[in-house]
């Protein structure tokens, strides 16, 4: 690791690197440091949960114009990822965006981070087991009763959850098995859907009345939160073997193969589902799988398709939700008792994330209509969006400042326009989420200022007590 940098204000100690062995940290035969291949899949499967099964319905009524602003936005993307690689060989410790914000601005900086990136992972847990029963009612009907409903939502959240508590090396297994699964069959269509191409089917470049720079913004908007998750592999860099050449790796790799994804799922479906149809179509992929092969089998493969596709999703974002609070209670700024550590996972952080997120679906499901899920999940595309720029300001902090070993200076224009990218990428994403997720997204913010407060304090308290100490019983002269 680099030595450590100079704080704004007071000096910052540098964050344990968490391949140190703890007392906690037990190891054994469960525990396992992620390969590239796993580092990949996991970014790849953190990208790609359920969004991607109704994509190309959500950007339909722009026109093929939206594919323009898919374009813009895989470039941003890309320029986040490789941010995140540049960060990782600086710093290749588990915690991502937490330690790159603490390390450039102090302790403050770093605990909205990671009380931002918590916030949106159990809440985008609960938001994906409720995706997922809805799925998982094609297969087998759920909706006349309640009770099963939520049992089969809650299912969905504590497998992934054990999973993890069996160690990274059940964690690394699953999500390669379910990248794999994931992705053979959304090839399948991807590709197959070009020996049915039909350029009438794509409709008008632009459909609406907006103009293009108005049809662009507007698709973007849809089309921002694809890529939340390519912070995947820069978060779990402590769980990743030689972080500091894999992490930035694992990120790229992982962005551009969810990208040309997505890309030619998109394609494919516009070319394949006549334009009025797929404006209305709530099941694209359905509809496209019908069109391509006949019969009425499309709904079952879709279903299956994306109960996998988030099974994955949810077993990388349980093991992401527990390693920031890791990261931040090592260093003082989350309770001491998220530093727990088994078998290589925070095992108290993914029980105390999976049991909000079970608390939450449960509220889903019991108060109605009138519920605040709807709002929670939206304030989530905000909070996402504060660890990405935080991070971004502080790859440009650290080349602006000088810091020799900090500072490829054979790069340093490179690495900045890369740096200034991300931050507009990041900046867009916010714009995206809406004024109401902003509004909202701040006073989640401002909540966490108050427990903020009370882990100084306690800090405060700590190493006060320790200095009386020190001053009644002093060390003797050597």
């Amino acid at each position: 690791m680099s030595t450590a940098p100079t704080a704004p204000a007071t000096p910052t100690p540098t964050p344990t690197p968490t391949s140190t062995p703890t007392r906690q940290d037990t190891g054994g035969q469960h525990t396992r440091r992620f390969g590239l291949p796993i580092a990949t899949a996991l970014v790849m499967g953190n990208i790609i949960g359920g969004g991607i099964f109704l994509l190309p319905a959500s950007v339909a009524p722009f026109g093929t114009i939206s594919l323009v602003a898919f374009g813009v936005l895989t470039l941003g993307a890309l320029a986040l990822a490789l941010v995140f690689g540049r960060l990782a060989r600086r710093h290749p410790t588990t915690g991502g965006p937490y330690v790159y914000a603490r390390a450039a601005f102090g302790d403050f900086a770093g605990f909205l981070a990671a009380w931002s990136y918590w916030i949106t992972a159990w809440v985008s847990n609960a938001a994906l087991a409720v995706a997922a029963v809805g799925y998982l009612d094609v297969l087998l009907p759920l909706h006349g009763s309640t009770t099963a409903t939520i049992a089969a939502a809650l299912l969905i959240q504590w497998l992934p959850a054990l999973a993890n508590l069996a160690g990274t090396r059940y964690v690394g297994a699953v999500q390669l098995v379910a990248t794999v699964l994931k992705f053979v069959p959304l090839l399948l269509v991807a590709v197959g859907g070009f020996f049915f191409f039909d350029s009438a089917n794509l409709g008008p470049f632009r459909a609406g009345d907006e103009s293009a720079l108005g049809a662009v913004s507007a698709s973007a908007a849809i089309l921002l939160f694809s890529y939340l998750g390519v912070e995947s592999a820069a978060v779990s860099a402590g769980e990743v073997r030689d972080p500091r050449r894999n992490v930035g790796r694992a990120t790229v790799l992982g962005t551009l193969a969810a990208a040309a994804l997505y890309l030619l799922t998109m394609v494919s479906v516009f070319g394949t589902v006549p334009h009025d149809d797929l404006v209305g179509s709530s099941a694209p992929f359905a509809d496209a799988v019908d069109l391509m092969f006949g019969g009425g089998w499309g709904g079952t493969a879709v279903a299956c398709m994306a109960l996998v596709s988030m099974l994955g999703a949810l077993n990388g974002w349980t093991l992401l939700s527990a390693q920031t609070p890791y990261a931040a209670a090592r260093d003082g700024l989350f309770p001491k008792v998220f530093t727990v550590k088994r078998r290589g996972v925070p095992t108290v952080g993914v029980l105390v994330t999976v049991v909000l997120a079970s608390l939450l679906t449960v509220y889903n499901y019991t108060a109605g209509p009138s519920g605040v899920f709807e709002i929670l999940v939206l304030v989530t595309t905000f909070t996402a969006t504060v660890p990405y720029l935080l991070s971004a300001a502080a790859q440009i902090y650290f080349l602006l400042s000088g810091q020799a070993d900090r500072v490829s200076r054979s790069r340093l224009v490179r690495d900045t326009l890369l740096a200034l990218a991300a931050f507009g990428f990041s900046l867009w994403l916010v714009a995206g989420s809406g004024y109401a997720a902003v509004y909202q997204g701040v006073l989640f913010l401002f909540a966490g200022v108050l427990v903020y407060a009370w882990m100084a304090a306690r800090r405060r308290a700590t190493a006060t007590g320790g200095d009386a100490a020190e001053a009644v019983n002093p060390a003797p002269e050597a």
